[in-house]
This record gives C-alpha cells, sequence and structure tokens, in this order.
C-alpha cells in the first residue's frame, strides 16, 4: 500500500487515529529554494476511492506562499486538485510534487493573495517574508507542538491582571 511505502522510506510519517487514512508527514524545504532548512507537518487525509481519488493535502504549521492557505494550509496544486491520476502515488507528492510547489509559486492561481501580490510587487521583500516565517514557524520544534498551540502567538496572551478578572470573582450569585 502507498502509506506503507511513504512509511519505509526517509519520511517521518505520525498516524492520526490508529489509521492509515489520517496521517501528518514531516516535510523539509527543498534545497537552494528560499524555504531550505524549514520543516512543516504536512496533514495528508486519503479519500476512501483513493487512489481514484487524490488526498487531501495541507501544511500544519504556517508557510508563506502564495499557493498555500496562510489560514488552513490548504494547497492549490493543478495536479492535487485537478489532475490526479491514480499511477501518482504520496511519494512523489512528497518528492516531487511539494517541492515543485514551492521551488516555482504560480502567483497567478493564489490562495494568499497577500503573497501572490507581494511576490509580484516586490520580489525582495517578498523573499524576506519567506525566509522569515520560516524562521518563525518551520524549525523542527514547531512541528512538535500541536496545531492548537500553532495558532496562539505569545504576544497576543492576555493576563488576569490586564482583563480586571480573576479566579476568585464569581459570576452571578448564588440562588438563596
Amino acid at each position: 500500500m502507498d502509506v506503507m511505502k511513504l512509511m519505509m522510506s526517509d519520511y517521518n510519517v505520525e498516524t492520526i487515529n490508529d489509521g492509515l487514512n489520517e496521517f501528518n508527514v514531516k516535510f523539509h524545504g527543498p534545497k537552494e529554494s528560499l524555504y531550505e532548512g524549514g520543516v512543516w507537518k504536512i496533514r495528508v487525509e486519503l479519500p476512501d476511492a483513493y487512489p481514484f481519488k487524490s488526498p487531501s493535502i495541507g501544511f500544519v504549521n504556517k508557510i508563506f506562499h502564495p499557493n498555500v492557505d496562510e489560514l488552513s494550509g490548504s494547497v492549490c496544486l493543478d495536479v492535487i486538485n485537478q489532475s490526479w491520476s491514480p499511477m501518482f502515488d504520496l511519494l512523489n507528492i512528497f518528492e516531487v510534487f511539494l517541492p515543485q510547489l514551492l521551488l516555482y509559486p504560480n502567483p497567478s492561481d493564489p490562495l494568499n493573495g497577500d503573497a501572490a501580490s507581494l511576490m509580484m510587487k516586490d520580489r525582495k521583500q517578498y523573499d524576506q517574508k519567506v525566509k522569515e516565517y520560516c524562521e518563525r514557524y518551520a524549525k523542527k520544534e514547531d512541528i512538535t507542538k500541536s496545531t492548537a498551540d500553532n495558532d496562539t502567538d505569545d504576544d497576543d496572551d492576555i493576563t488576569d491582571e490586564e482583563t480586571g478578572s480573576s479566579d476568585d470573582e464569581i459570576a452571578g450569585h448564588a440562588d438563596p
């Protein structure tokens, strides 16, 4: 089976709910790209009709790329979304399709309009932002955090003192 082939390769595969239909794969940014050195957790969901129907692929930790939705991590890639063939397998996705996506972004078909616009208007600033995201969100320790941890920034944490509340206060009144 395809999943076993992926597990037997050099990829770190982590199953979800003890099944083989949902799993995460550790993916490294391609060499000689802006994403080199970055490490992402890629969520893969296989439909019941796989390999006749394409898998669902998404980045769990953040990535700045025109063809990846920044919030959901969904990937816009024709070969996965429109022209999938049962001849493709999961190794193709991780060894060819995703590296090609990161090496050759397509700003004319964006899921992240900000990334696409910046790439077309100011390539130097776009490159800098990609590297910034890699530094901030794509390190080995980032993929070990849960998705909930990635959704909160330390800067946004509010203490009880700032809100004027504490655990000692009780909402409402007790019934007599």
